[in-house]
């Protein structure tokens, strides 16, 4: 599969959208492991697909702070952190702070904190880094003798910051004894559709999770003036949310089977090509009302990424410790969103766990009664908040 780097903005300069050249770099960064991560995950399986590489490479950020040496580098180059740590960490704190939303007519909000075993030495310095430019607290728990209390208060943090939608993100055996550290982030976006689907007009309609077999969903139906694309083989949508800082972008093929030669085909050239040419035109759209949870171990996919040493013996986590006792063992990311008439719902929350080694002509039809590919974006950062795919409305 070619990269897929999607670019935001309904499409101006880079320029015009992000001042400082080190965080136009950030957002370069961070989108690109949102392509690199999809393309992880969609080999697993044809299955829906939701996450929110934002929330993975925030939580990384916050461990790559204490990574040093190799483990360091691995880390920069698997995520795309071509920064330097003195650079790095403050960029993302101002991203944060542009995306997290204040008196918007829309909830967007992000947090970050750490727990720490109690009576455990992390350097001073490491803490003050994630307070700083994280605004991470840090809690102190007991892992040693109460792993269960620990699981317990982290996934209470995590429920309490995405309005109760992920659950048990720390299932039990994530973490045990040995377990001297846990970062989480979490991220929460509701939002209203700038031109809201009418309910009267959801209709059951046919999906087609195969080009000879379909299934019975609600679908909704809207025709008005959106940004909009479409060559012979795809179709390109966007539906902006209630004060246009936030949209989501839909790809969605001409053939009913395409999913796969639309994620093959994907380049950066194609998608500047196809964004340049988006302008807002009267579109009928049908698009379904969908849920989709997922729930993903990321060891595995990021150690193939390059990533091993992170999970492995050779780990060096001494900026936060400042010896080298501690590993990753899980990195652990959990994801929700909610797509209906007024508008979407989405969330996701991502653990990583250190523990001791051990979208006036007749207006074109838009029906996405098929696979499609969406994502959900900061505009004025062109960062890829959430990414994700549908395959079964109904699952």
């Amino acid at each position: 599969m070619k990269k897929l780097f999607i670019t935001i903005s309904l499409f101006v300069s880079l320029s015009s959208l992000i001042t400082g050249e080190n965080l136009s770099t950030l957002v370069n960064g961070n989108n690109q492991t949102a392509i690199d991560l999809y393309e992880k995950l969609s080999y697993k399986n044809k299955e829906n697909l939701f996450f929110s590489p934002f929330s993975i490479s925030t939580a990384s950020g916050m461990t790559y702070a204490g990574a040093r040496g190799k483990t360091e580098s691995e880390i920069a180059k698997v995520l795309h952190f071509t920064l330097s740590q003195k650079e790095l960490h403050p960029a993302l704190s101002t991203l944060i702070a542009k995306i997290n939303a204040k008196n918007k007519p829309y909830e967007l909000n992000i947090a970050n904190a750490l727990w720490g075993q109690r009576g455990y030495h992390f350097l001073e310095e490491f803490k003050k880094l994630i307070n700083e430019y994280y605004s991470g607290g840090f809690y102190e728990v007991n892992f040693k003798t109460d792993s269960e209390g620990a699981r317990k208060k982290i996934n209470t943090w995590v429920e309490e910051k995405t309005n109760q939608k992920i659950k048990d993100l720390i299932s039990k055996g994530d973490i045990n004894h040995l377990t001297r550290l846990v970062l989480t982030n979490a991220i929460y976006f509701k939002g209203k559709w700038a031109s809201k689907f009418d309910k009267k007009n959801t209709k059951l309609a046919p999906f087609y999770t195969f080009p000879d077999k379909k299934i019975e969903i609600p679908m909704m139906f809207k025709e008005d003036k959106f940004p909009y694309y479409e060559n012979e083989n795809l179709q390109v949508l966007e539906l902006p949310y209630t004060g246009n800082d936030l949209s989501m972008v839909v790809f969605l093929p001409a053939e009913k089977n395409g999913l796969d030669s639309l994620e093959k085909e994907l380049s950066l050239k194609k998608i500047e090509l196809w964004m340049s040419k988006m302008y807002k035109r009267k579109v009928r759209v049908y698009l379904p009302r969908f849920k989709v949870k997922t729930k993903y171990y990321l060891g595995n996919i990021l150690s193939s990424m390059g990533m091993a040493d992170a999970f492995s013996y050779k780990a060096d986590f001494s900026g936060m410790t400042g010896n080298k006792e501690l590993k990753i063992s899980k990195a652990i990311h959990q994801a929700y969103i909610n797509v209906n008439e007024e508008g979407t719902e989405a969330t996701a929350a991502t653990g990583i766990v250190m523990e001791l080694k051990g979208l006036p002509r007749p207006s074109p039809v838009f029906n996405a009664d098929h696979p499609f590919l969406f994502l959900i974006v900061h505009k004025k950062t062109r960062t890829i908040l959430f990414m994700g795919r549908v395959v079964n409305p109904k699952e």
